[in-house]
């Protein structure tokens, strides 16, 4: 059983036209149902434009009103990487995949403090953290796809390095993945290992 990401996820990347962006979007876009799932990237100064036939938006609101989208992946370096989170939040994407790494914490305390104060309903994975992998389906992030399976084994860790060697070590022994998910390392982040067993 797969949780958070699947086949029909519907994927926004914001940081999209950077050099980290591009290059893992295009990966992702290769695995999987990944052509289907990304539909689109977010750059205020770059919007109109088209990306390898993705369209760029404004902002997210736009990108989620246009394409339906309920799963944004950041790659906005640190200083502008909260505010990010803040805007995907706002605008009611469903699952936030923050990978930057580097977010000041005082950043993070004040965007956890707005998603709850106006009641967001937004799940937030990261910051700092590698994504989220169903295999054989989608793959979010930056995590390796060879070393995955499909199966049915959920794996969840803090660490990124630590999720590849759990779901490689899996994989080795014959053992498939259902999704894996690395939560991240930074003090203030958002989906827990609680969260995710839960899940």
């Amino acid at each position: 059983m797969s949780i958070l990401v699947n086949k029909d996820s519907r994927v926004i990347t914001q940081g999209m036209t950077g050099k980290t962006g591009q290059f893992h979007t295009r990966l992702c876009r290769e695995y999987g149902f990944g052509k289907d799932c990304f539909v689109g990237g977010v750059n205020p100064r770059k919007a109109g434009q088209v990306w390898e036939g993705l369209p760029i938006f404004a902002s997210v609101k736009e990108a989620k009103e246009a394409t339906g989208a309920n799963v944004s992946v950041i790659y906005v370096p640190p200083a502008g990487a909260a505010a990010a989170i803040q805007e995907a939040s706002d605008a009611g994407i469903e699952l936030i995949i923050c990978i930057t790494e580097g977010i000041p914490v005082l950043d993070m305390v004040r965007v956890r403090d707005h998603m709850k104060k106006t009641g967001s309903k937004s799940l937030l994975l990261g910051p700092n953290c590698p994504g989220i992998m169903t295999p054989g389906e989608i793959n979010v992030g930056i995590m390796p796809e060879h070393i995955h399976r499909k199966g049915h084994i959920g794996v969840v860790s803090r660490s990124g390095t630590l999720t590849y060697e759990a779901v490689a070590q899996l994989t080795a022994l014959g053992y498939g993945q259902s999704t894996a998910i690395g939560i991240g390392g930074d003090p203030i982040n958002g989906i827990k290992h609680i969260d995710a067993l839960k899940l």
